[in-house]
């Protein structure tokens, strides 16, 4: 079985404990930006006592335009998430698009994360699963949305069969037609099932793919955020900027950062009060 809770430094994520945060922005567009959003960050973190994770993205390899901006790349977005964990004491976590990426992110990562559209590619899972066995890191599948949320126990049993059964699950919404995403609350305890922690992306759950860039629902963040907390997620995934319409990936379903305290403090309380009421069920 998968470790529940799992542990990320000093916090810990999973049944019967606080929420974990995972936010940042999309993609590193720059190190004084990165670095200025993860010091707010952490400055908030520390004054309402919250577990938070910072992420963002070295490279955006799954843009839809050839021309979109990626990223600085593997070895500098290593470095900047580097002095990020060094300046302000935060875990960090980045996602990874080929496996010989992996081993070399691991070394700066405490979490590793699958991205969505790749987490049936074996090979992949296998190379991220196996660095984090050996650096102590945690796992992080996002659930494609094209897969049912009971399949995604056999991507947990990979990791486990290569080593590292520190796996977070996260649900991040189901393809419907063309250009919907839809949430089916449903997910989290089906996913919980597997028995690794499951985390929810409130962000890329708006999104409205089709044209040349995604577009998003921002407005809906804290709506379905609020909701996959009262269902029982273990975590929340969201990705900030501090202009979000003038960032250079995914800007449409970005939290707004001078909106992240009084939302964060809101699904704290809810935490508190799911474990609460579960308490009382048992």
């Amino acid at each position: 079985m998968p470790d529940n809770p799992i542990r990320i430094g000093n916090m810990q994520c999973g049944a019967g404990h606080p929420l974990l945060f995972i936010a940042g922005p999309c993609v590193i567009e720059s190190e004084q930006l990165v670095l200025d959003v993860a010091k707010q960050l952490a400055e908030w973190a520390d004054a309402n006592d919250w577990q938070l994770v910072f992420k963002s993205s070295f490279d955006k390899a799954n843009r839809t335009s050839f021309h979109s901006f990626r990223g600085p790349g593997l070895e500098r977005g290593l470095d900047i998430l580097a002095k990020v964990r060094e300046v302000t004491g935060l875990p960090v976590t980045t996602d990874i698009h080929e496996p010989q990426q992996a081993e070399p992110a691991a070394k700066v990562c405490q979490i590793l994360q699958v991205p969505a559209f790749l987490a049936r590619q074996t090979d992949l899972v296998h190379a991220i699963a196996t660095a984090c066995a050996a650096s102590g890191g945690v796992v992080n599948v996002k659930k494609p949305q094209f897969v049912a949320a009971e399949d995604t126990t056999h991507i947990v049993k990979k990791c486990e069969e290569a080593g590292c059964p520190r796996v977070l699950l996260t649900e991040r919404g189901t393809t419907f037609g063309y250009g919907r995403l839809v949430n089916d609350f449903r997910c989290i305890p089906i996913m919980q099932r597997s028995g690794a922690p499951v985390c929810y992306d409130a962000t890329h759950s708006v999104q409205m793919p089709g044209g040349s860039t995604t577009g998003g629902q921002r407005e809906m963040i804290p709506t379905l955020s609020r909701a996959a907390v009262a269902a029982g997620c273990d975590a929340v995934f969201l990705e900030t900027h501090p202009d979000p319409d003038r960032a250079l990936s995914d800007g449409p379903n970005m939290l707004r950062l001078s909106d992240v305290t009084r939302l964060l403090n809101q699904l704290t309380r809810l935490r508190s009060l799911f474990l609460e009421m579960t308490a009382v069920g048992e």
